[in-house]
């Protein structure tokens, strides 16, 4: 969500909404399902009920509007959008127009490798006919490449929103896909559109969101704020047909009598949903209205749950996270180029400048040896080149004083002193984290061995700036500061430039955490929620970071997140109202 998609710097909704699921012995808790009413009796009556006001909810509405059927929103924060609104506005689709203007194909059986490939990789097989998916994932992943493009047409040829391709401003190029090494990638760049309006990481979410419910609200479509959805009615065939909500100290009954879409986003603002489920998530860049109010909704609904483990990630400054678990920035691609990250051994884990959900997976490493996570904490460890020359990309900031987890010290082992000082007061939340006794010495290695590798331009360990995503994202997060009196990077591999010789240095505690999460109930290829049978919940629709995510765990490239959500919610729109 730059992703330039989540690179918006809109500050965090203040106050979280109430969790809509709640653990107890164990269990997930919600009340049940409504009894549908007699027709006297609904306060509200529509075709489509679309809850949510993001990408996926927005797009469904005005789809099933564009097809004839009356449209209700409703959004249960006092303010429309959701993370789509904090994000940058960027949406990653297949074979889109701009493609076809320029002649540059981007044919189905590769990309449907692309995304297999990557989002499951344990699971790939290019020699079955569903990549080794069952039936309905690959149907899934089918209906991404089958449906992005027109999602995008249809929203175009309404005058809904209209897109432009994102492109690296300092290289004025089409942005790189995050996996653009793959083989099976063969279209690498150009994927990510952006509103043509309105463009750009701080309102480039809060433009597409908007344009959105301005269409609609010119269409006459009612939207609701303050309405939380709390369950379904169901007919007495099993049939999904209107909704419950709250609104204030008010209940409300919903008809729909085509569907219902949910459009809800994630649930990392419950903690509680987080700790079963996410694998220690300390912040995340959600809004707070994400606290996965679908999932109890749908279980009740007898949804088949998918992978309520996939999530969009990004590294967080745990200091920032600690404080408050909505953040208002995560450490997406890192700044600098003398500069790498350490475990609580000291060792380097990863290529710094990976993409911020794959780079984030490192954290979860297991060593069995140890009975321990080593790389639950990372610690970013930088000199005055690196604050000075690219002050201002976050974390590192402009003026010290701004960032109050900044450590620094004259010498190496003054720094590493003071990260366990810091390790020692967040211990009781960290399960305990601190640095181990050969700390100092494996560091010190690790950034003389860093050194000789950016003198020679090549990471043998971690391969970093061998990439095109590495070295072109790298120019848009690490932009030169003006008024630096740092040179220019000399070596031939521009993510890397040695250490300096001498103080100061500086290091940032790093800690795992998301943009959202994206796992839930499983849909089907016409993103309908699939019951416990496998067999579509007649009347309920879903898409967005409310389900299990499309693409899997992959995070395909800038907008990663909310192309399913334009696709799925364009598919749910359609399908509602026309089957």
């Amino acid at each position: 969500m730059t992703d330039k998609s989540m690179i918006g710097r809109r500050q965090v909704l203040a106050g979280a909404g109430v969790a809509a699921a709640v653990v107890a012995g164990g269990g997930i808790v919600s009340a049940a399902q409504a009894q549908a009413p007699s027709d006297a009796a609904w306060d509200h009556e529509c075709d489509v009920l679309c809850v949510g006001s993001g990408a996926a909810a927005g797009t469904a509405a005005i789809t099933a509007l564009a097809a004839g059927a009356k449209v209700l929103m409703v959004e249960k924060m006092p303010i429309l959008g959701g993370t789509t609104a904090k994000s940058g506005g960027v949406t990653w689709i297949f074979n889109h127009f701009i493609f076809r203007e320029q002649g540059i194909a981007d044919p189905k059986a590769d990309a449907l490798r692309y995304v297999v490939r990557y989002g499951y990789p344990r699971q790939y097989n290019p020699n079955s006919p569903t990549l080794g998916l069952d039936a309905t994932r690959f149907g899934v992943v089918e209906a991404f490449y089958d449906h992005g493009a027109a999602a995008i047409d249809h929203l175009r040829d309404l005058g809904a929103v209209q897109f432009k391709q994102f492109r690296l401003f300092q290289v004025d190029k089409p942005a790189p896909d995050y996996a653009d090494h793959l083989p099976e990638n063969k279209v690498p760049t150009g994927r990510a559109l952006e509103p043509a309006v309105g463009s750009g990481s701080s309102q480039g979410g809060g433009s597409l969101a908007s344009q959105m419910h301005a269409y609609l609200k010119a269409k006459g479509t009612p939207i609701m704020t303050r309405t939380r959805v709390t369950r379904l009615i169901k007919d007495a065939s099993g049939r999904v047909i209107g909704a419950e909500a709250k609104q204030g100290d008010k209940l409300l009954r919903i008809k729909a009598s085509k569907g219902v879409v949910f459009g809800t986003g994630g649930y990392s603002h419950n903690a509680a949903l987080c700790d079963m489920h996410q694998p220690a998530v300390y912040g995340t860049c959600s809004t707070p209205g994400s606290t996965g109010d679908f999932i109890p909704i749908a279980q009740e609904a007898g949804a088949m749950m998918g992978n309520m483990g996939f999530g969009w990630r990004s590294q967080v400054v745990l200091g920032e996270a600690l404080k408050t678990r909505g953040i208002g920035l995560g450490a997406f691609v890192l700044p600098g180029d003398s500069m790498i990250l350490v475990n609580k051994y000291g060792k380097r884990v990863v290529n710094e400048k990976r993409d911020y959900n794959d780079r984030t997976q490192a954290h979860f490493s297991y060593d069995p040896a140890h009975e321990e996570y080593p790389n639950h904490l990372m610690f970013m460890l930088f000199d005055e080149r690196s604050i000075d020359a690219f002050g201002g990309a976050f974390s590192f900031p402009v003026n010290k004083a701004e960032q109050p987890h900044l450590i620094e010290g004259m010498s190496w082992d003054e720094v590493f002193a003071k990260i366990d000082a810091q390790l020692a007061g967040w211990q009781d939340r960290t399960g305990g984290v601190r640095l181990a006794s050969e700390f100092g010495a494996n560091a010190k290695a690790a950034i003389t061995a860093f050194n000789g590798y950016a003198k020679k331009g090549v990471d043998p360990e971690f391969g970093r700036g061998k990439y095109l995503y590495d070295r072109e994202w790298h120019l848009l997060f690490s932009a030169r500061r003006e008024g630096t009196t740092q040179p220019a990077n000399p070596f031939p591999n521009n993510t890397m430039h040695p250490f300096a010789a001498k103080g100061p240095f500086y290091a940032i505690v790093l800690a795992p955490g998301t943009l959202d999460t994206a796992g839930g109930p499983q849909i089907n290829a016409h993103a309908q929620v699939l019951g416990a049978n496998g067999l579509p919940i007649p009347g309920l629709y879903a898409a967005g970071n409310c389900v299990a995510a499309p693409t899997g765990q992959a995070y395909l490239g800038a907008g990663g997140t909310i192309g399913p959500a334009v696709t799925f919610g364009y598919i749910a729109g359609k399908h509602a109202v026309t089957a």
